[in-house]
Parts: structure tokens; C-alpha cells; sequence
């Protein structure tokens, strides 16, 4: 029986094609690949959101082939569709799919002429991503992935419901939704009249997440990364009315808190827009978790700027910061823009706003305590005997009284402390608040 070795760079999305593309496998008779052990065929699912996640694609690709010098290797993902012929030549490779969609032809010319629709598993995880969309047509001046993944495409909400209830069935407790642009499920062209107006059985988010909280089984529901605008009333009315199903946790993308520089950027909404998003879903949830990404350094930005954005910050109360710092990405707009801000000037305000952040993460994880909350119980508390690990409905770290029997289960606890970001659940929680 031959071995497979799938590694995988990158986000989500890629997470869930990899597996997509194990259980193809698997079906073709192949088996996973034992450490240490002669692999016949190695996948690489590799990422170029950013020059530095090319640069591993790149080291990747180079350490499999060392480490596995007789495996064919096929390369996947963002950085084939972004340079195909360049990856060719790296060791080892033997076929590029530069492509996502002609993943099923691959599997087809392997025997396999029935691809899966959708998983039945998720690997070892406790939480499975379920990727509903693919594709962006956004035109922000520093992204590159809009070239690589240019197509819109949305599955149907019945194979979404068929996919959640088998991996349901097989344990796992939290669903992610996920997709390159999330937002943009159902807003592909094969799903439009020829008029370019939208057809009556076009899919929405909204019209998923209502199927999804009448959805049988034990499992809660997280939405990956949204635009602002998406997250609208109609969305936050749907996720409110379930709380026990969808958690009150919202990841809206800010990038700048300064007006001129999220034009430079491209972005289609100013910054009160944001603000104005973040104030709706405080209404919507009892204190929900906002997150968020930032890129600091960006070319013009001057000190004013950034002082907005940390204004900005401050004012959505953001209970987490991805903060990158700028840097060009060959083949974006953003990459010849004039006005470059000095690398250390770029490397001060980075950790300035990772302060400001970690700062409202603690006070965030402090006005939890006293609070019932729902555990996606997922390791072992090594640290201390008796305990395990998990992540709340509101995406922070708790330990909580447990056993190793508890992985993958939805515990609910009491916070009665607050260690830095790291809560401490005790006992049950019918007596407390609910989330």
C-alpha cells in the first residue's frame, strides 16, 4: 500500500483542501505516511500571502524532498497558481497543479473518478473548518490573493449541511466556517442570469446560518474573517437568536484606522464604518469577542496615521490584534508605492500596537470572570494534573477540570480567574450566567 505525506502552509482554506485531498487518496488506496518511514508520494499545500510565506513555500518544498528524497512530490496551493514554472524547478517536484479546480482531474488521472463532495473527517483536529467559498475580487493594493484564487465560487447549502452533519456525527463539536472572501458566499457568476442580476436560488450567508441553526446535533458554529459590512443586521439577527449555536465572536478586518491610508490601501470602507459594525454586534451579543487584523507601516503612513488607528483600536475594543508589518509583495500595486516608512519605524509601531493589544486582551479575559462559558475541551493541561485545555465560544484559552476523556467535548465552567490571557474555569455553571 503506498504512503502520502501531505504538508501544508497557510490558512484555512488550505487546511481543508489538504485534508480534501488526503481522503482522495485514501479512497485510491493510499495510507499515511508512519514518521520516519519511506514516503512514496509527498502533497505540498503551500501559501504566498505574503513574500515571507513564498520564501517557505519555497524552503518547504526543498526540506521534503531532503528528508524524502525517493517521494514524487506534487505542489498545490497559492504559490503554484502564483508561479508555476518557478516551482517546477524546485527538487523533487514531478507536477505542479497550479489550479485548485483541476485537483479532481489529478485524482481522476490517479483512478479515483469520483472525488469527494465534502469530508468525512478532519484529521486529528478537534475543530473542523468547513470551506464554503472560494475565490476574492477585492482590489486592496497589497494583496496578491485575488490573482491567485480570482474565482467566486459557492457550494450548495445542501452539500454544506450534508458535509457539517457527517463531521458532526464523527465528533467534532465546532464547525469554522470558512473561504478566501467568506463574505462573497453565493456571489459567483455561474449563479446569475444572463443579465448579471442575481437568481432567485442564489445562497446567502444569512440563508446558510439560518439551515445551520435548525441543524440537528450538538456543535456550535464560528465564522471565520468578514468585511465589516458584512457582518449586517440581518447576519447579527440570525447568530442572536441562537446563541448556544453561534458563537459571539466576529473577526472583522480594520487594516488601518486612518481614512487616508485605507484609501491608499484600497479599502472600500472608511473606518467609521467599522467602528459603526463593531458598535451593532456589542448591541446584537453580551460582550462579544471583536478581532481583528492591522498593517502597520504601510507606505505614507505617517505618525497621525498610526495614532488613528491606535484611536481606532481602542475604540472597537478589540479583544485580539493580528498585527502585520507592512512589507512589498512583488506583483501588487502597493509594492511600488512611493513613501516607504523605515523598517525600524515599522518595527516600533508593530510593537506599540501589540502592547496596546495584549493590554485590552487581559482586560477583555478579566471581564470574564464570574461568567459561564461554553469549552471546545482540545488537550491536556500538562501544567496541572486534573485539567484540560480548550477555547471558549469567544476564542480564548481556558483550563478547566477534565480528563483525557474530554478532548473534543463541549464543557461548560465557571471563570473564577483570569491568568494573563489564559482563564481558569472551576465546577459547573448552572448557577452563572449564560453566554
Amino acid at each position: 500500500m503506498p504512503s502520502v505525506l501531505i504538508v501544508t502552509l497557510g490558512c484555512k482554506v488550505n487546511q481543508y483542501e489538504s485534508q480534501w485531498v488526503r481522503e482522495g487518496l485514501l479512497r485510491l488506496g493510499y495510507r499515511d505516511a508512519c514518521p520516519g518511514e519511506s514516503v512514496d508520494l509527498c502533497v505540498v499545500n503551500t501559501c504566498v500571502v505574503t513574500g515571507e510565506a513564498e520564501a517557505k513555500s519555497r524552503k518547504l518544498i526543498r526540506r521534503t524532498h531532503r528528508e524524502h528524497p525517493r517521494a514524487e512530490i506534487v505542489v498545490i496551493g497559492c504559490f503554484a497558481a502564483h508561479d508555476a514554472a518557478r516551482v517546477a524547478q524546485l527538487p523533487g517536484v514531478v507536477e505542479v497543479i497550479s489550479d485548485k479546480r483541476r485537483l479532481p482531474d489529478w485524482l481522476a488521472r490517479l483512478g479515483l473518478h469520483v472525488p469527494p463532495r465534502g469530508l468525512a473527517g478532519f484529521a486529528s483536529r478537534h475543530r473542523a473548518y468547513v470551506k464554503v467559498q472560494d475565490g476574492c475580487r477585492m482590489t486592496c493594493s497589497y494583496c496578491i490573493i485575488p490573482h491567485v484564487r480570482p474565482y467566486l465560487e459557492s457550494r450548495p447549502i445542501e452539500e454544506v449541511l450534508a458535509e457539517i452533519g457527517r463531521l458532526v456525527d464523527g465528533g467534532h463539536r465546532e464547525i469554522v466556517l470558512t473561504g478566501i472572501h467568506l463574505g462573497h458566499y453565493g456571489l459567483d457568476d455561474r449563479r446569475t442570469t444572463t443579465a448579471g442580476a442575481p437568481s432567485s436560488d442564489r445562497p446567502t450567508l444569512c440563508a446558510l446560518l439560518r439551515r445551520l441553526a435548525e441543524a440537528p446535533g450538538e456543535f456550535r458554529v464560528r465564522l471565520s474573517s468578514l468585511e465589516a459590512t458584512e457582518a449586517g443586521d440581518d447576519l447579527l439577527d440570525v447568530m442572536q437568536q441562537r446563541p448556544d449555536r453561534f458563537c459571539p465572536h466576529l473577526h472583522l478586518a480594520l487594516q488601518s484606522g486612518s481614512n487616508r491610508i485605507l484609501r491608499a490601501m484600497r479599502r472600500p470602507w472608511p473606518v467609521e464604518k467599522v467602528l459603526e459594525r463593531c458598535r451593532a454586534a456589542r448591541q446584537a451579543f453580551d460582550e462579544p469577542a471583536l478581532t481583528t487584523d492591522i498593517i502597520v507601516g504601510f507606505p505614507g503612513e505617517s505618525e497621525e496615521d498610526f495614532a488613528a488607528t491606535c484611536e481606532a483600536v481602542a475604540a472597537a475594543r478589540f479583544s485580539k490584534l493580528h498585527v502585520f508589518r507592512f512589507s512589498p509583495r512583488e506583483g501588487t500595486e502597493a509594492a511600488s508605492l512611493p513613501d516607504a516608512v523605515d523598517p525600524q519605524v515599522r518595527h516600533a509601531r508593530a510593537a506599540q500596537l501589540e502592547a496596546i493589544g495584549l493590554r485590552q486582551r487581559r482586560e477583555f479575559c478579566r471581564g470574564q470572570v464570574g461568567r459561564a462559558v461554553g469549552v471546545l475541551v482540545e488537550g491536556v493541561d500538562s501544567a496541572s494534573p486534573g485539567r484540560v485545555l480548550g477555547t471558549s465560544e469567544r476564542y480564548l484559552d481556558v483550563s478547566l477540570p477534565g480528563i483525557e476523556g474530554d478532548l473534543g467535548r463541549l464543557r461548560r465552567t465557571v471563570v473564577v480567574d483570569a491568568l494573563g490571557d489564559l482563564l481558569v474555569g472551576e465546577g459547573a455553571a448552572e448557577s452563572v450566567r449564560a453566554p
